[in-house]
């Protein structure tokens, strides 16, 4: 993935219409060539007004915002921070799956009966974390719905890792918690753009379909780093 300046729109790693019918083929459209361009192209603009900063990486650069003169900080923060949440957005989720382990209506437990299912995935040991940690994988779906409803106005929840703790955090507007010495698991991006046009105002019923879309391998490759 490009990661220093000039930084490139990558593409998706899954067709535009690969998240359908949960997440809709014109949102990913606009989304991924509108809205994260955007912040790429605001980004290397000031990156070349500002070349002494044109080294970093994207992650360094997030990391060092707070160092700079304060007319820098604002800029570089919204659309470094765009580019990295939105990136980590679209690489959390792939095209659906029958066996997913989060349904809307019914959630499935992890059992004896479908461990052995799991066992070589990548995700398997971050379910048992999930278990472990919030009681259930449907507790943490919950309590994870929970978090992302109750952002105000725009940003994203998060599930993180912090020294294997399992914790659920919320960023607003482009804030990124990776700032907190934490390993990002996987995100929902809760600005309006990201569910509108198919959900309108309905941020619950996009949180539900969400989930029939996270890359659980993806997600569980990271925790196991």
């Amino acid at each position: 993935m490009n990661n220093y300046y000039p930084f490139i729109n990558t593409p998706l790693p899954y067709a535009y219409n690969a998240l359908e019918p949960y997440i809709d083929e014109k949102t990913m459209h606009l989304h991924h060539d509108r809205h994260l361009q955007t912040y790429i192209d605001n980004l290397n603009h000031f990156l070349e007004e500002n070349p002494a900063l044109q080294k970093y990486s994207l992650e360094e650069l997030l990391a060092s915002w707070c160092r700079l003169p304060c007319h820098l900080q604002a800029p570089l923060r919204n659309n470094a921070g765009g580019v990295y949440n939105h990136r980590f957005y679209f690489d959390s989720m792939r095209p659906h799956r029958r066996e997913n382990f989060f349904q809307s209506n019914d959630s499935r437990r992890i059992t004896d009966d479908c461990e052995p299912k799991v066992r070589s995935d990548p995700s398997a040991r971050l379910f048992r974390e999930m278990a472990r940690q919030f009681g259930s994988p449907e507790n943490f779906r919950t309590q994870f719905k929970e978090a992302a409803l109750s952002v105000f106005g725009s940003g994203y929840a998060w599930l993180v890792s912090d020294s294997g703790r399992l914790k659920i955090v919320t960023s607003s507007n482009q804030n990124t918690p990776m700032l907190h010495s934490r390993t990002l698991l996987l995100n929902i991006d809760v600005w309006e753009h990201a569910y509108y046009l198919k959900h309108y105002n309905l941020r619950a019923v996009y949180i539900d379909d969400w989930f029939r879309v996270v890359n659980w391998e993806k997600a569980g490759e990271r925790f196991g780093r």
